[in-house]
């Protein structure tokens, strides 16, 4: 089975918790379509429960969400890449763009994905194809998986913190 390489690889995509720029490309009743700058040929979405609601609703009211053309602050909150250029959702809520809590894939308990954050996305990815899955995991669920002599146990304390 061929692979389609035209797809951009995994790694130079934003991942869950980067912080981004876009651009509302279309209004739905779910939330809306955006354009990430940086990353045009990737689609992404905002759903309504990811908007910050200045009401104080739990999904953003149609007044509140972002216009068609509009650019907005927003953090990546998934990442889904099975085929084609992958698909990424988006939060614009001020409580997520400052540290981006998402739960652990080992433990299911929450973490923070951002700066100062206990959280790491690691990409899973197969040589045979672009296809590619992020998992989220704190960094301490995922030294307990690692194997006790795995020289990657001393590199996963450092991943994001420049050291």
């Amino acid at each position: 089975m061929a692979s389609d390489r035209s797809a951009p690889p995994a790694l130079a995509l934003p991942v869950p918790g980067t912080p981004v720029r876009a651009v509302v490309t279309g209004e739905h009743p779910w939330g809306a379509t955006a354009r990430i700058l940086g990353h045009e040929g990737v689609p992404a979405s905002i759903d309504a429960a990811a908007m910050e609601s200045p009401s104080g609703a739990p999904i953003a009211l149609p007044e509140e969400r972002p216009r068609v053309g509009e650019e907005v602050d927003a953090v990546v909150q998934q990442l889904r890449q099975w085929s084609g250029p992958g698909w990424v959702r988006l939060s614009t809520r001020a409580a997520d763009l400052a540290g981006l809590r998402w739960r652990c894939d080992f433990c299911m308990a929450w973490t923070v994905l951002g700066p100062g954050g206990d959280g790491v996305v690691m990409e899973v990815r197969a040589a045979g194809g672009p296809e590619a899955h992020s998992v989220v995991a704190h960094r301490d669920c995922l030294l307990g998986a690692l194997h006790p002599e795995s020289l990657e146990r001393a590199r996963v304390p450092k991943v994001g913190r420049g050291g």
